[in-house]
């Protein structure tokens, strides 16, 4: 599989608005975009942050991916996410890898985007998320 680039870094958080503040006071980030994503659990934020994007997860509830992230590790970086043409031939190609999987096929994300999960255990620790237009 071949990535053309880094599309967003996601971090998870405890509370949204004051995430989108801070990086909007520290760093001059401009929130792109807000959603929440029911079936992921979370409200998340794109924040374009220079020429680069981040993605800010609160959980909706405590039972959720990120609200268990959160309460093993607390708020900080969470996930890189890469765009990729198209991520069923992505998912396709990476269990052909021998990488696994999170999500067998691709499901909803922000913006209409369609997003999809490896295994951390694949890539170093680092949980993964390939990203393409819907």
């Amino acid at each position: 599989m071949e990535a053309r680039g880094i599309h967003h870094l996601g971090l998870a958080v405890v509370h949204l608005d004051e995430a989108i503040a801070t990086y909007a006071n520290l760093f001059g980030g401009q929130l792109e975009h807000r959603d929440e994503l029911v079936e992921q659990g979370v409200e998340a934020a794109s924040v374009l942050v220079g020429g680069s994007r981040i993605e800010l997860l609160a959980p909706t509830g405590p039972d959720t991916p990120v609200g268990r992230f959160l309460a093993k590790r607390g708020p900080g970086m969470h996930h890189v996410a890469y765009r990729v043409n198209d991520v069923g031939v992505a998912l396709e190609e990476l269990a052909n890898a021998g990488a696994e999987l999170i999500d067998a096929s691709p499901r909803p994300g922000l913006f209409g985007l369609q997003v999809a999960f490896v295994h951390p255990d694949a890539v170093h620790g680092v949980l993964t998320e390939v990203v393409s237009d819907g």
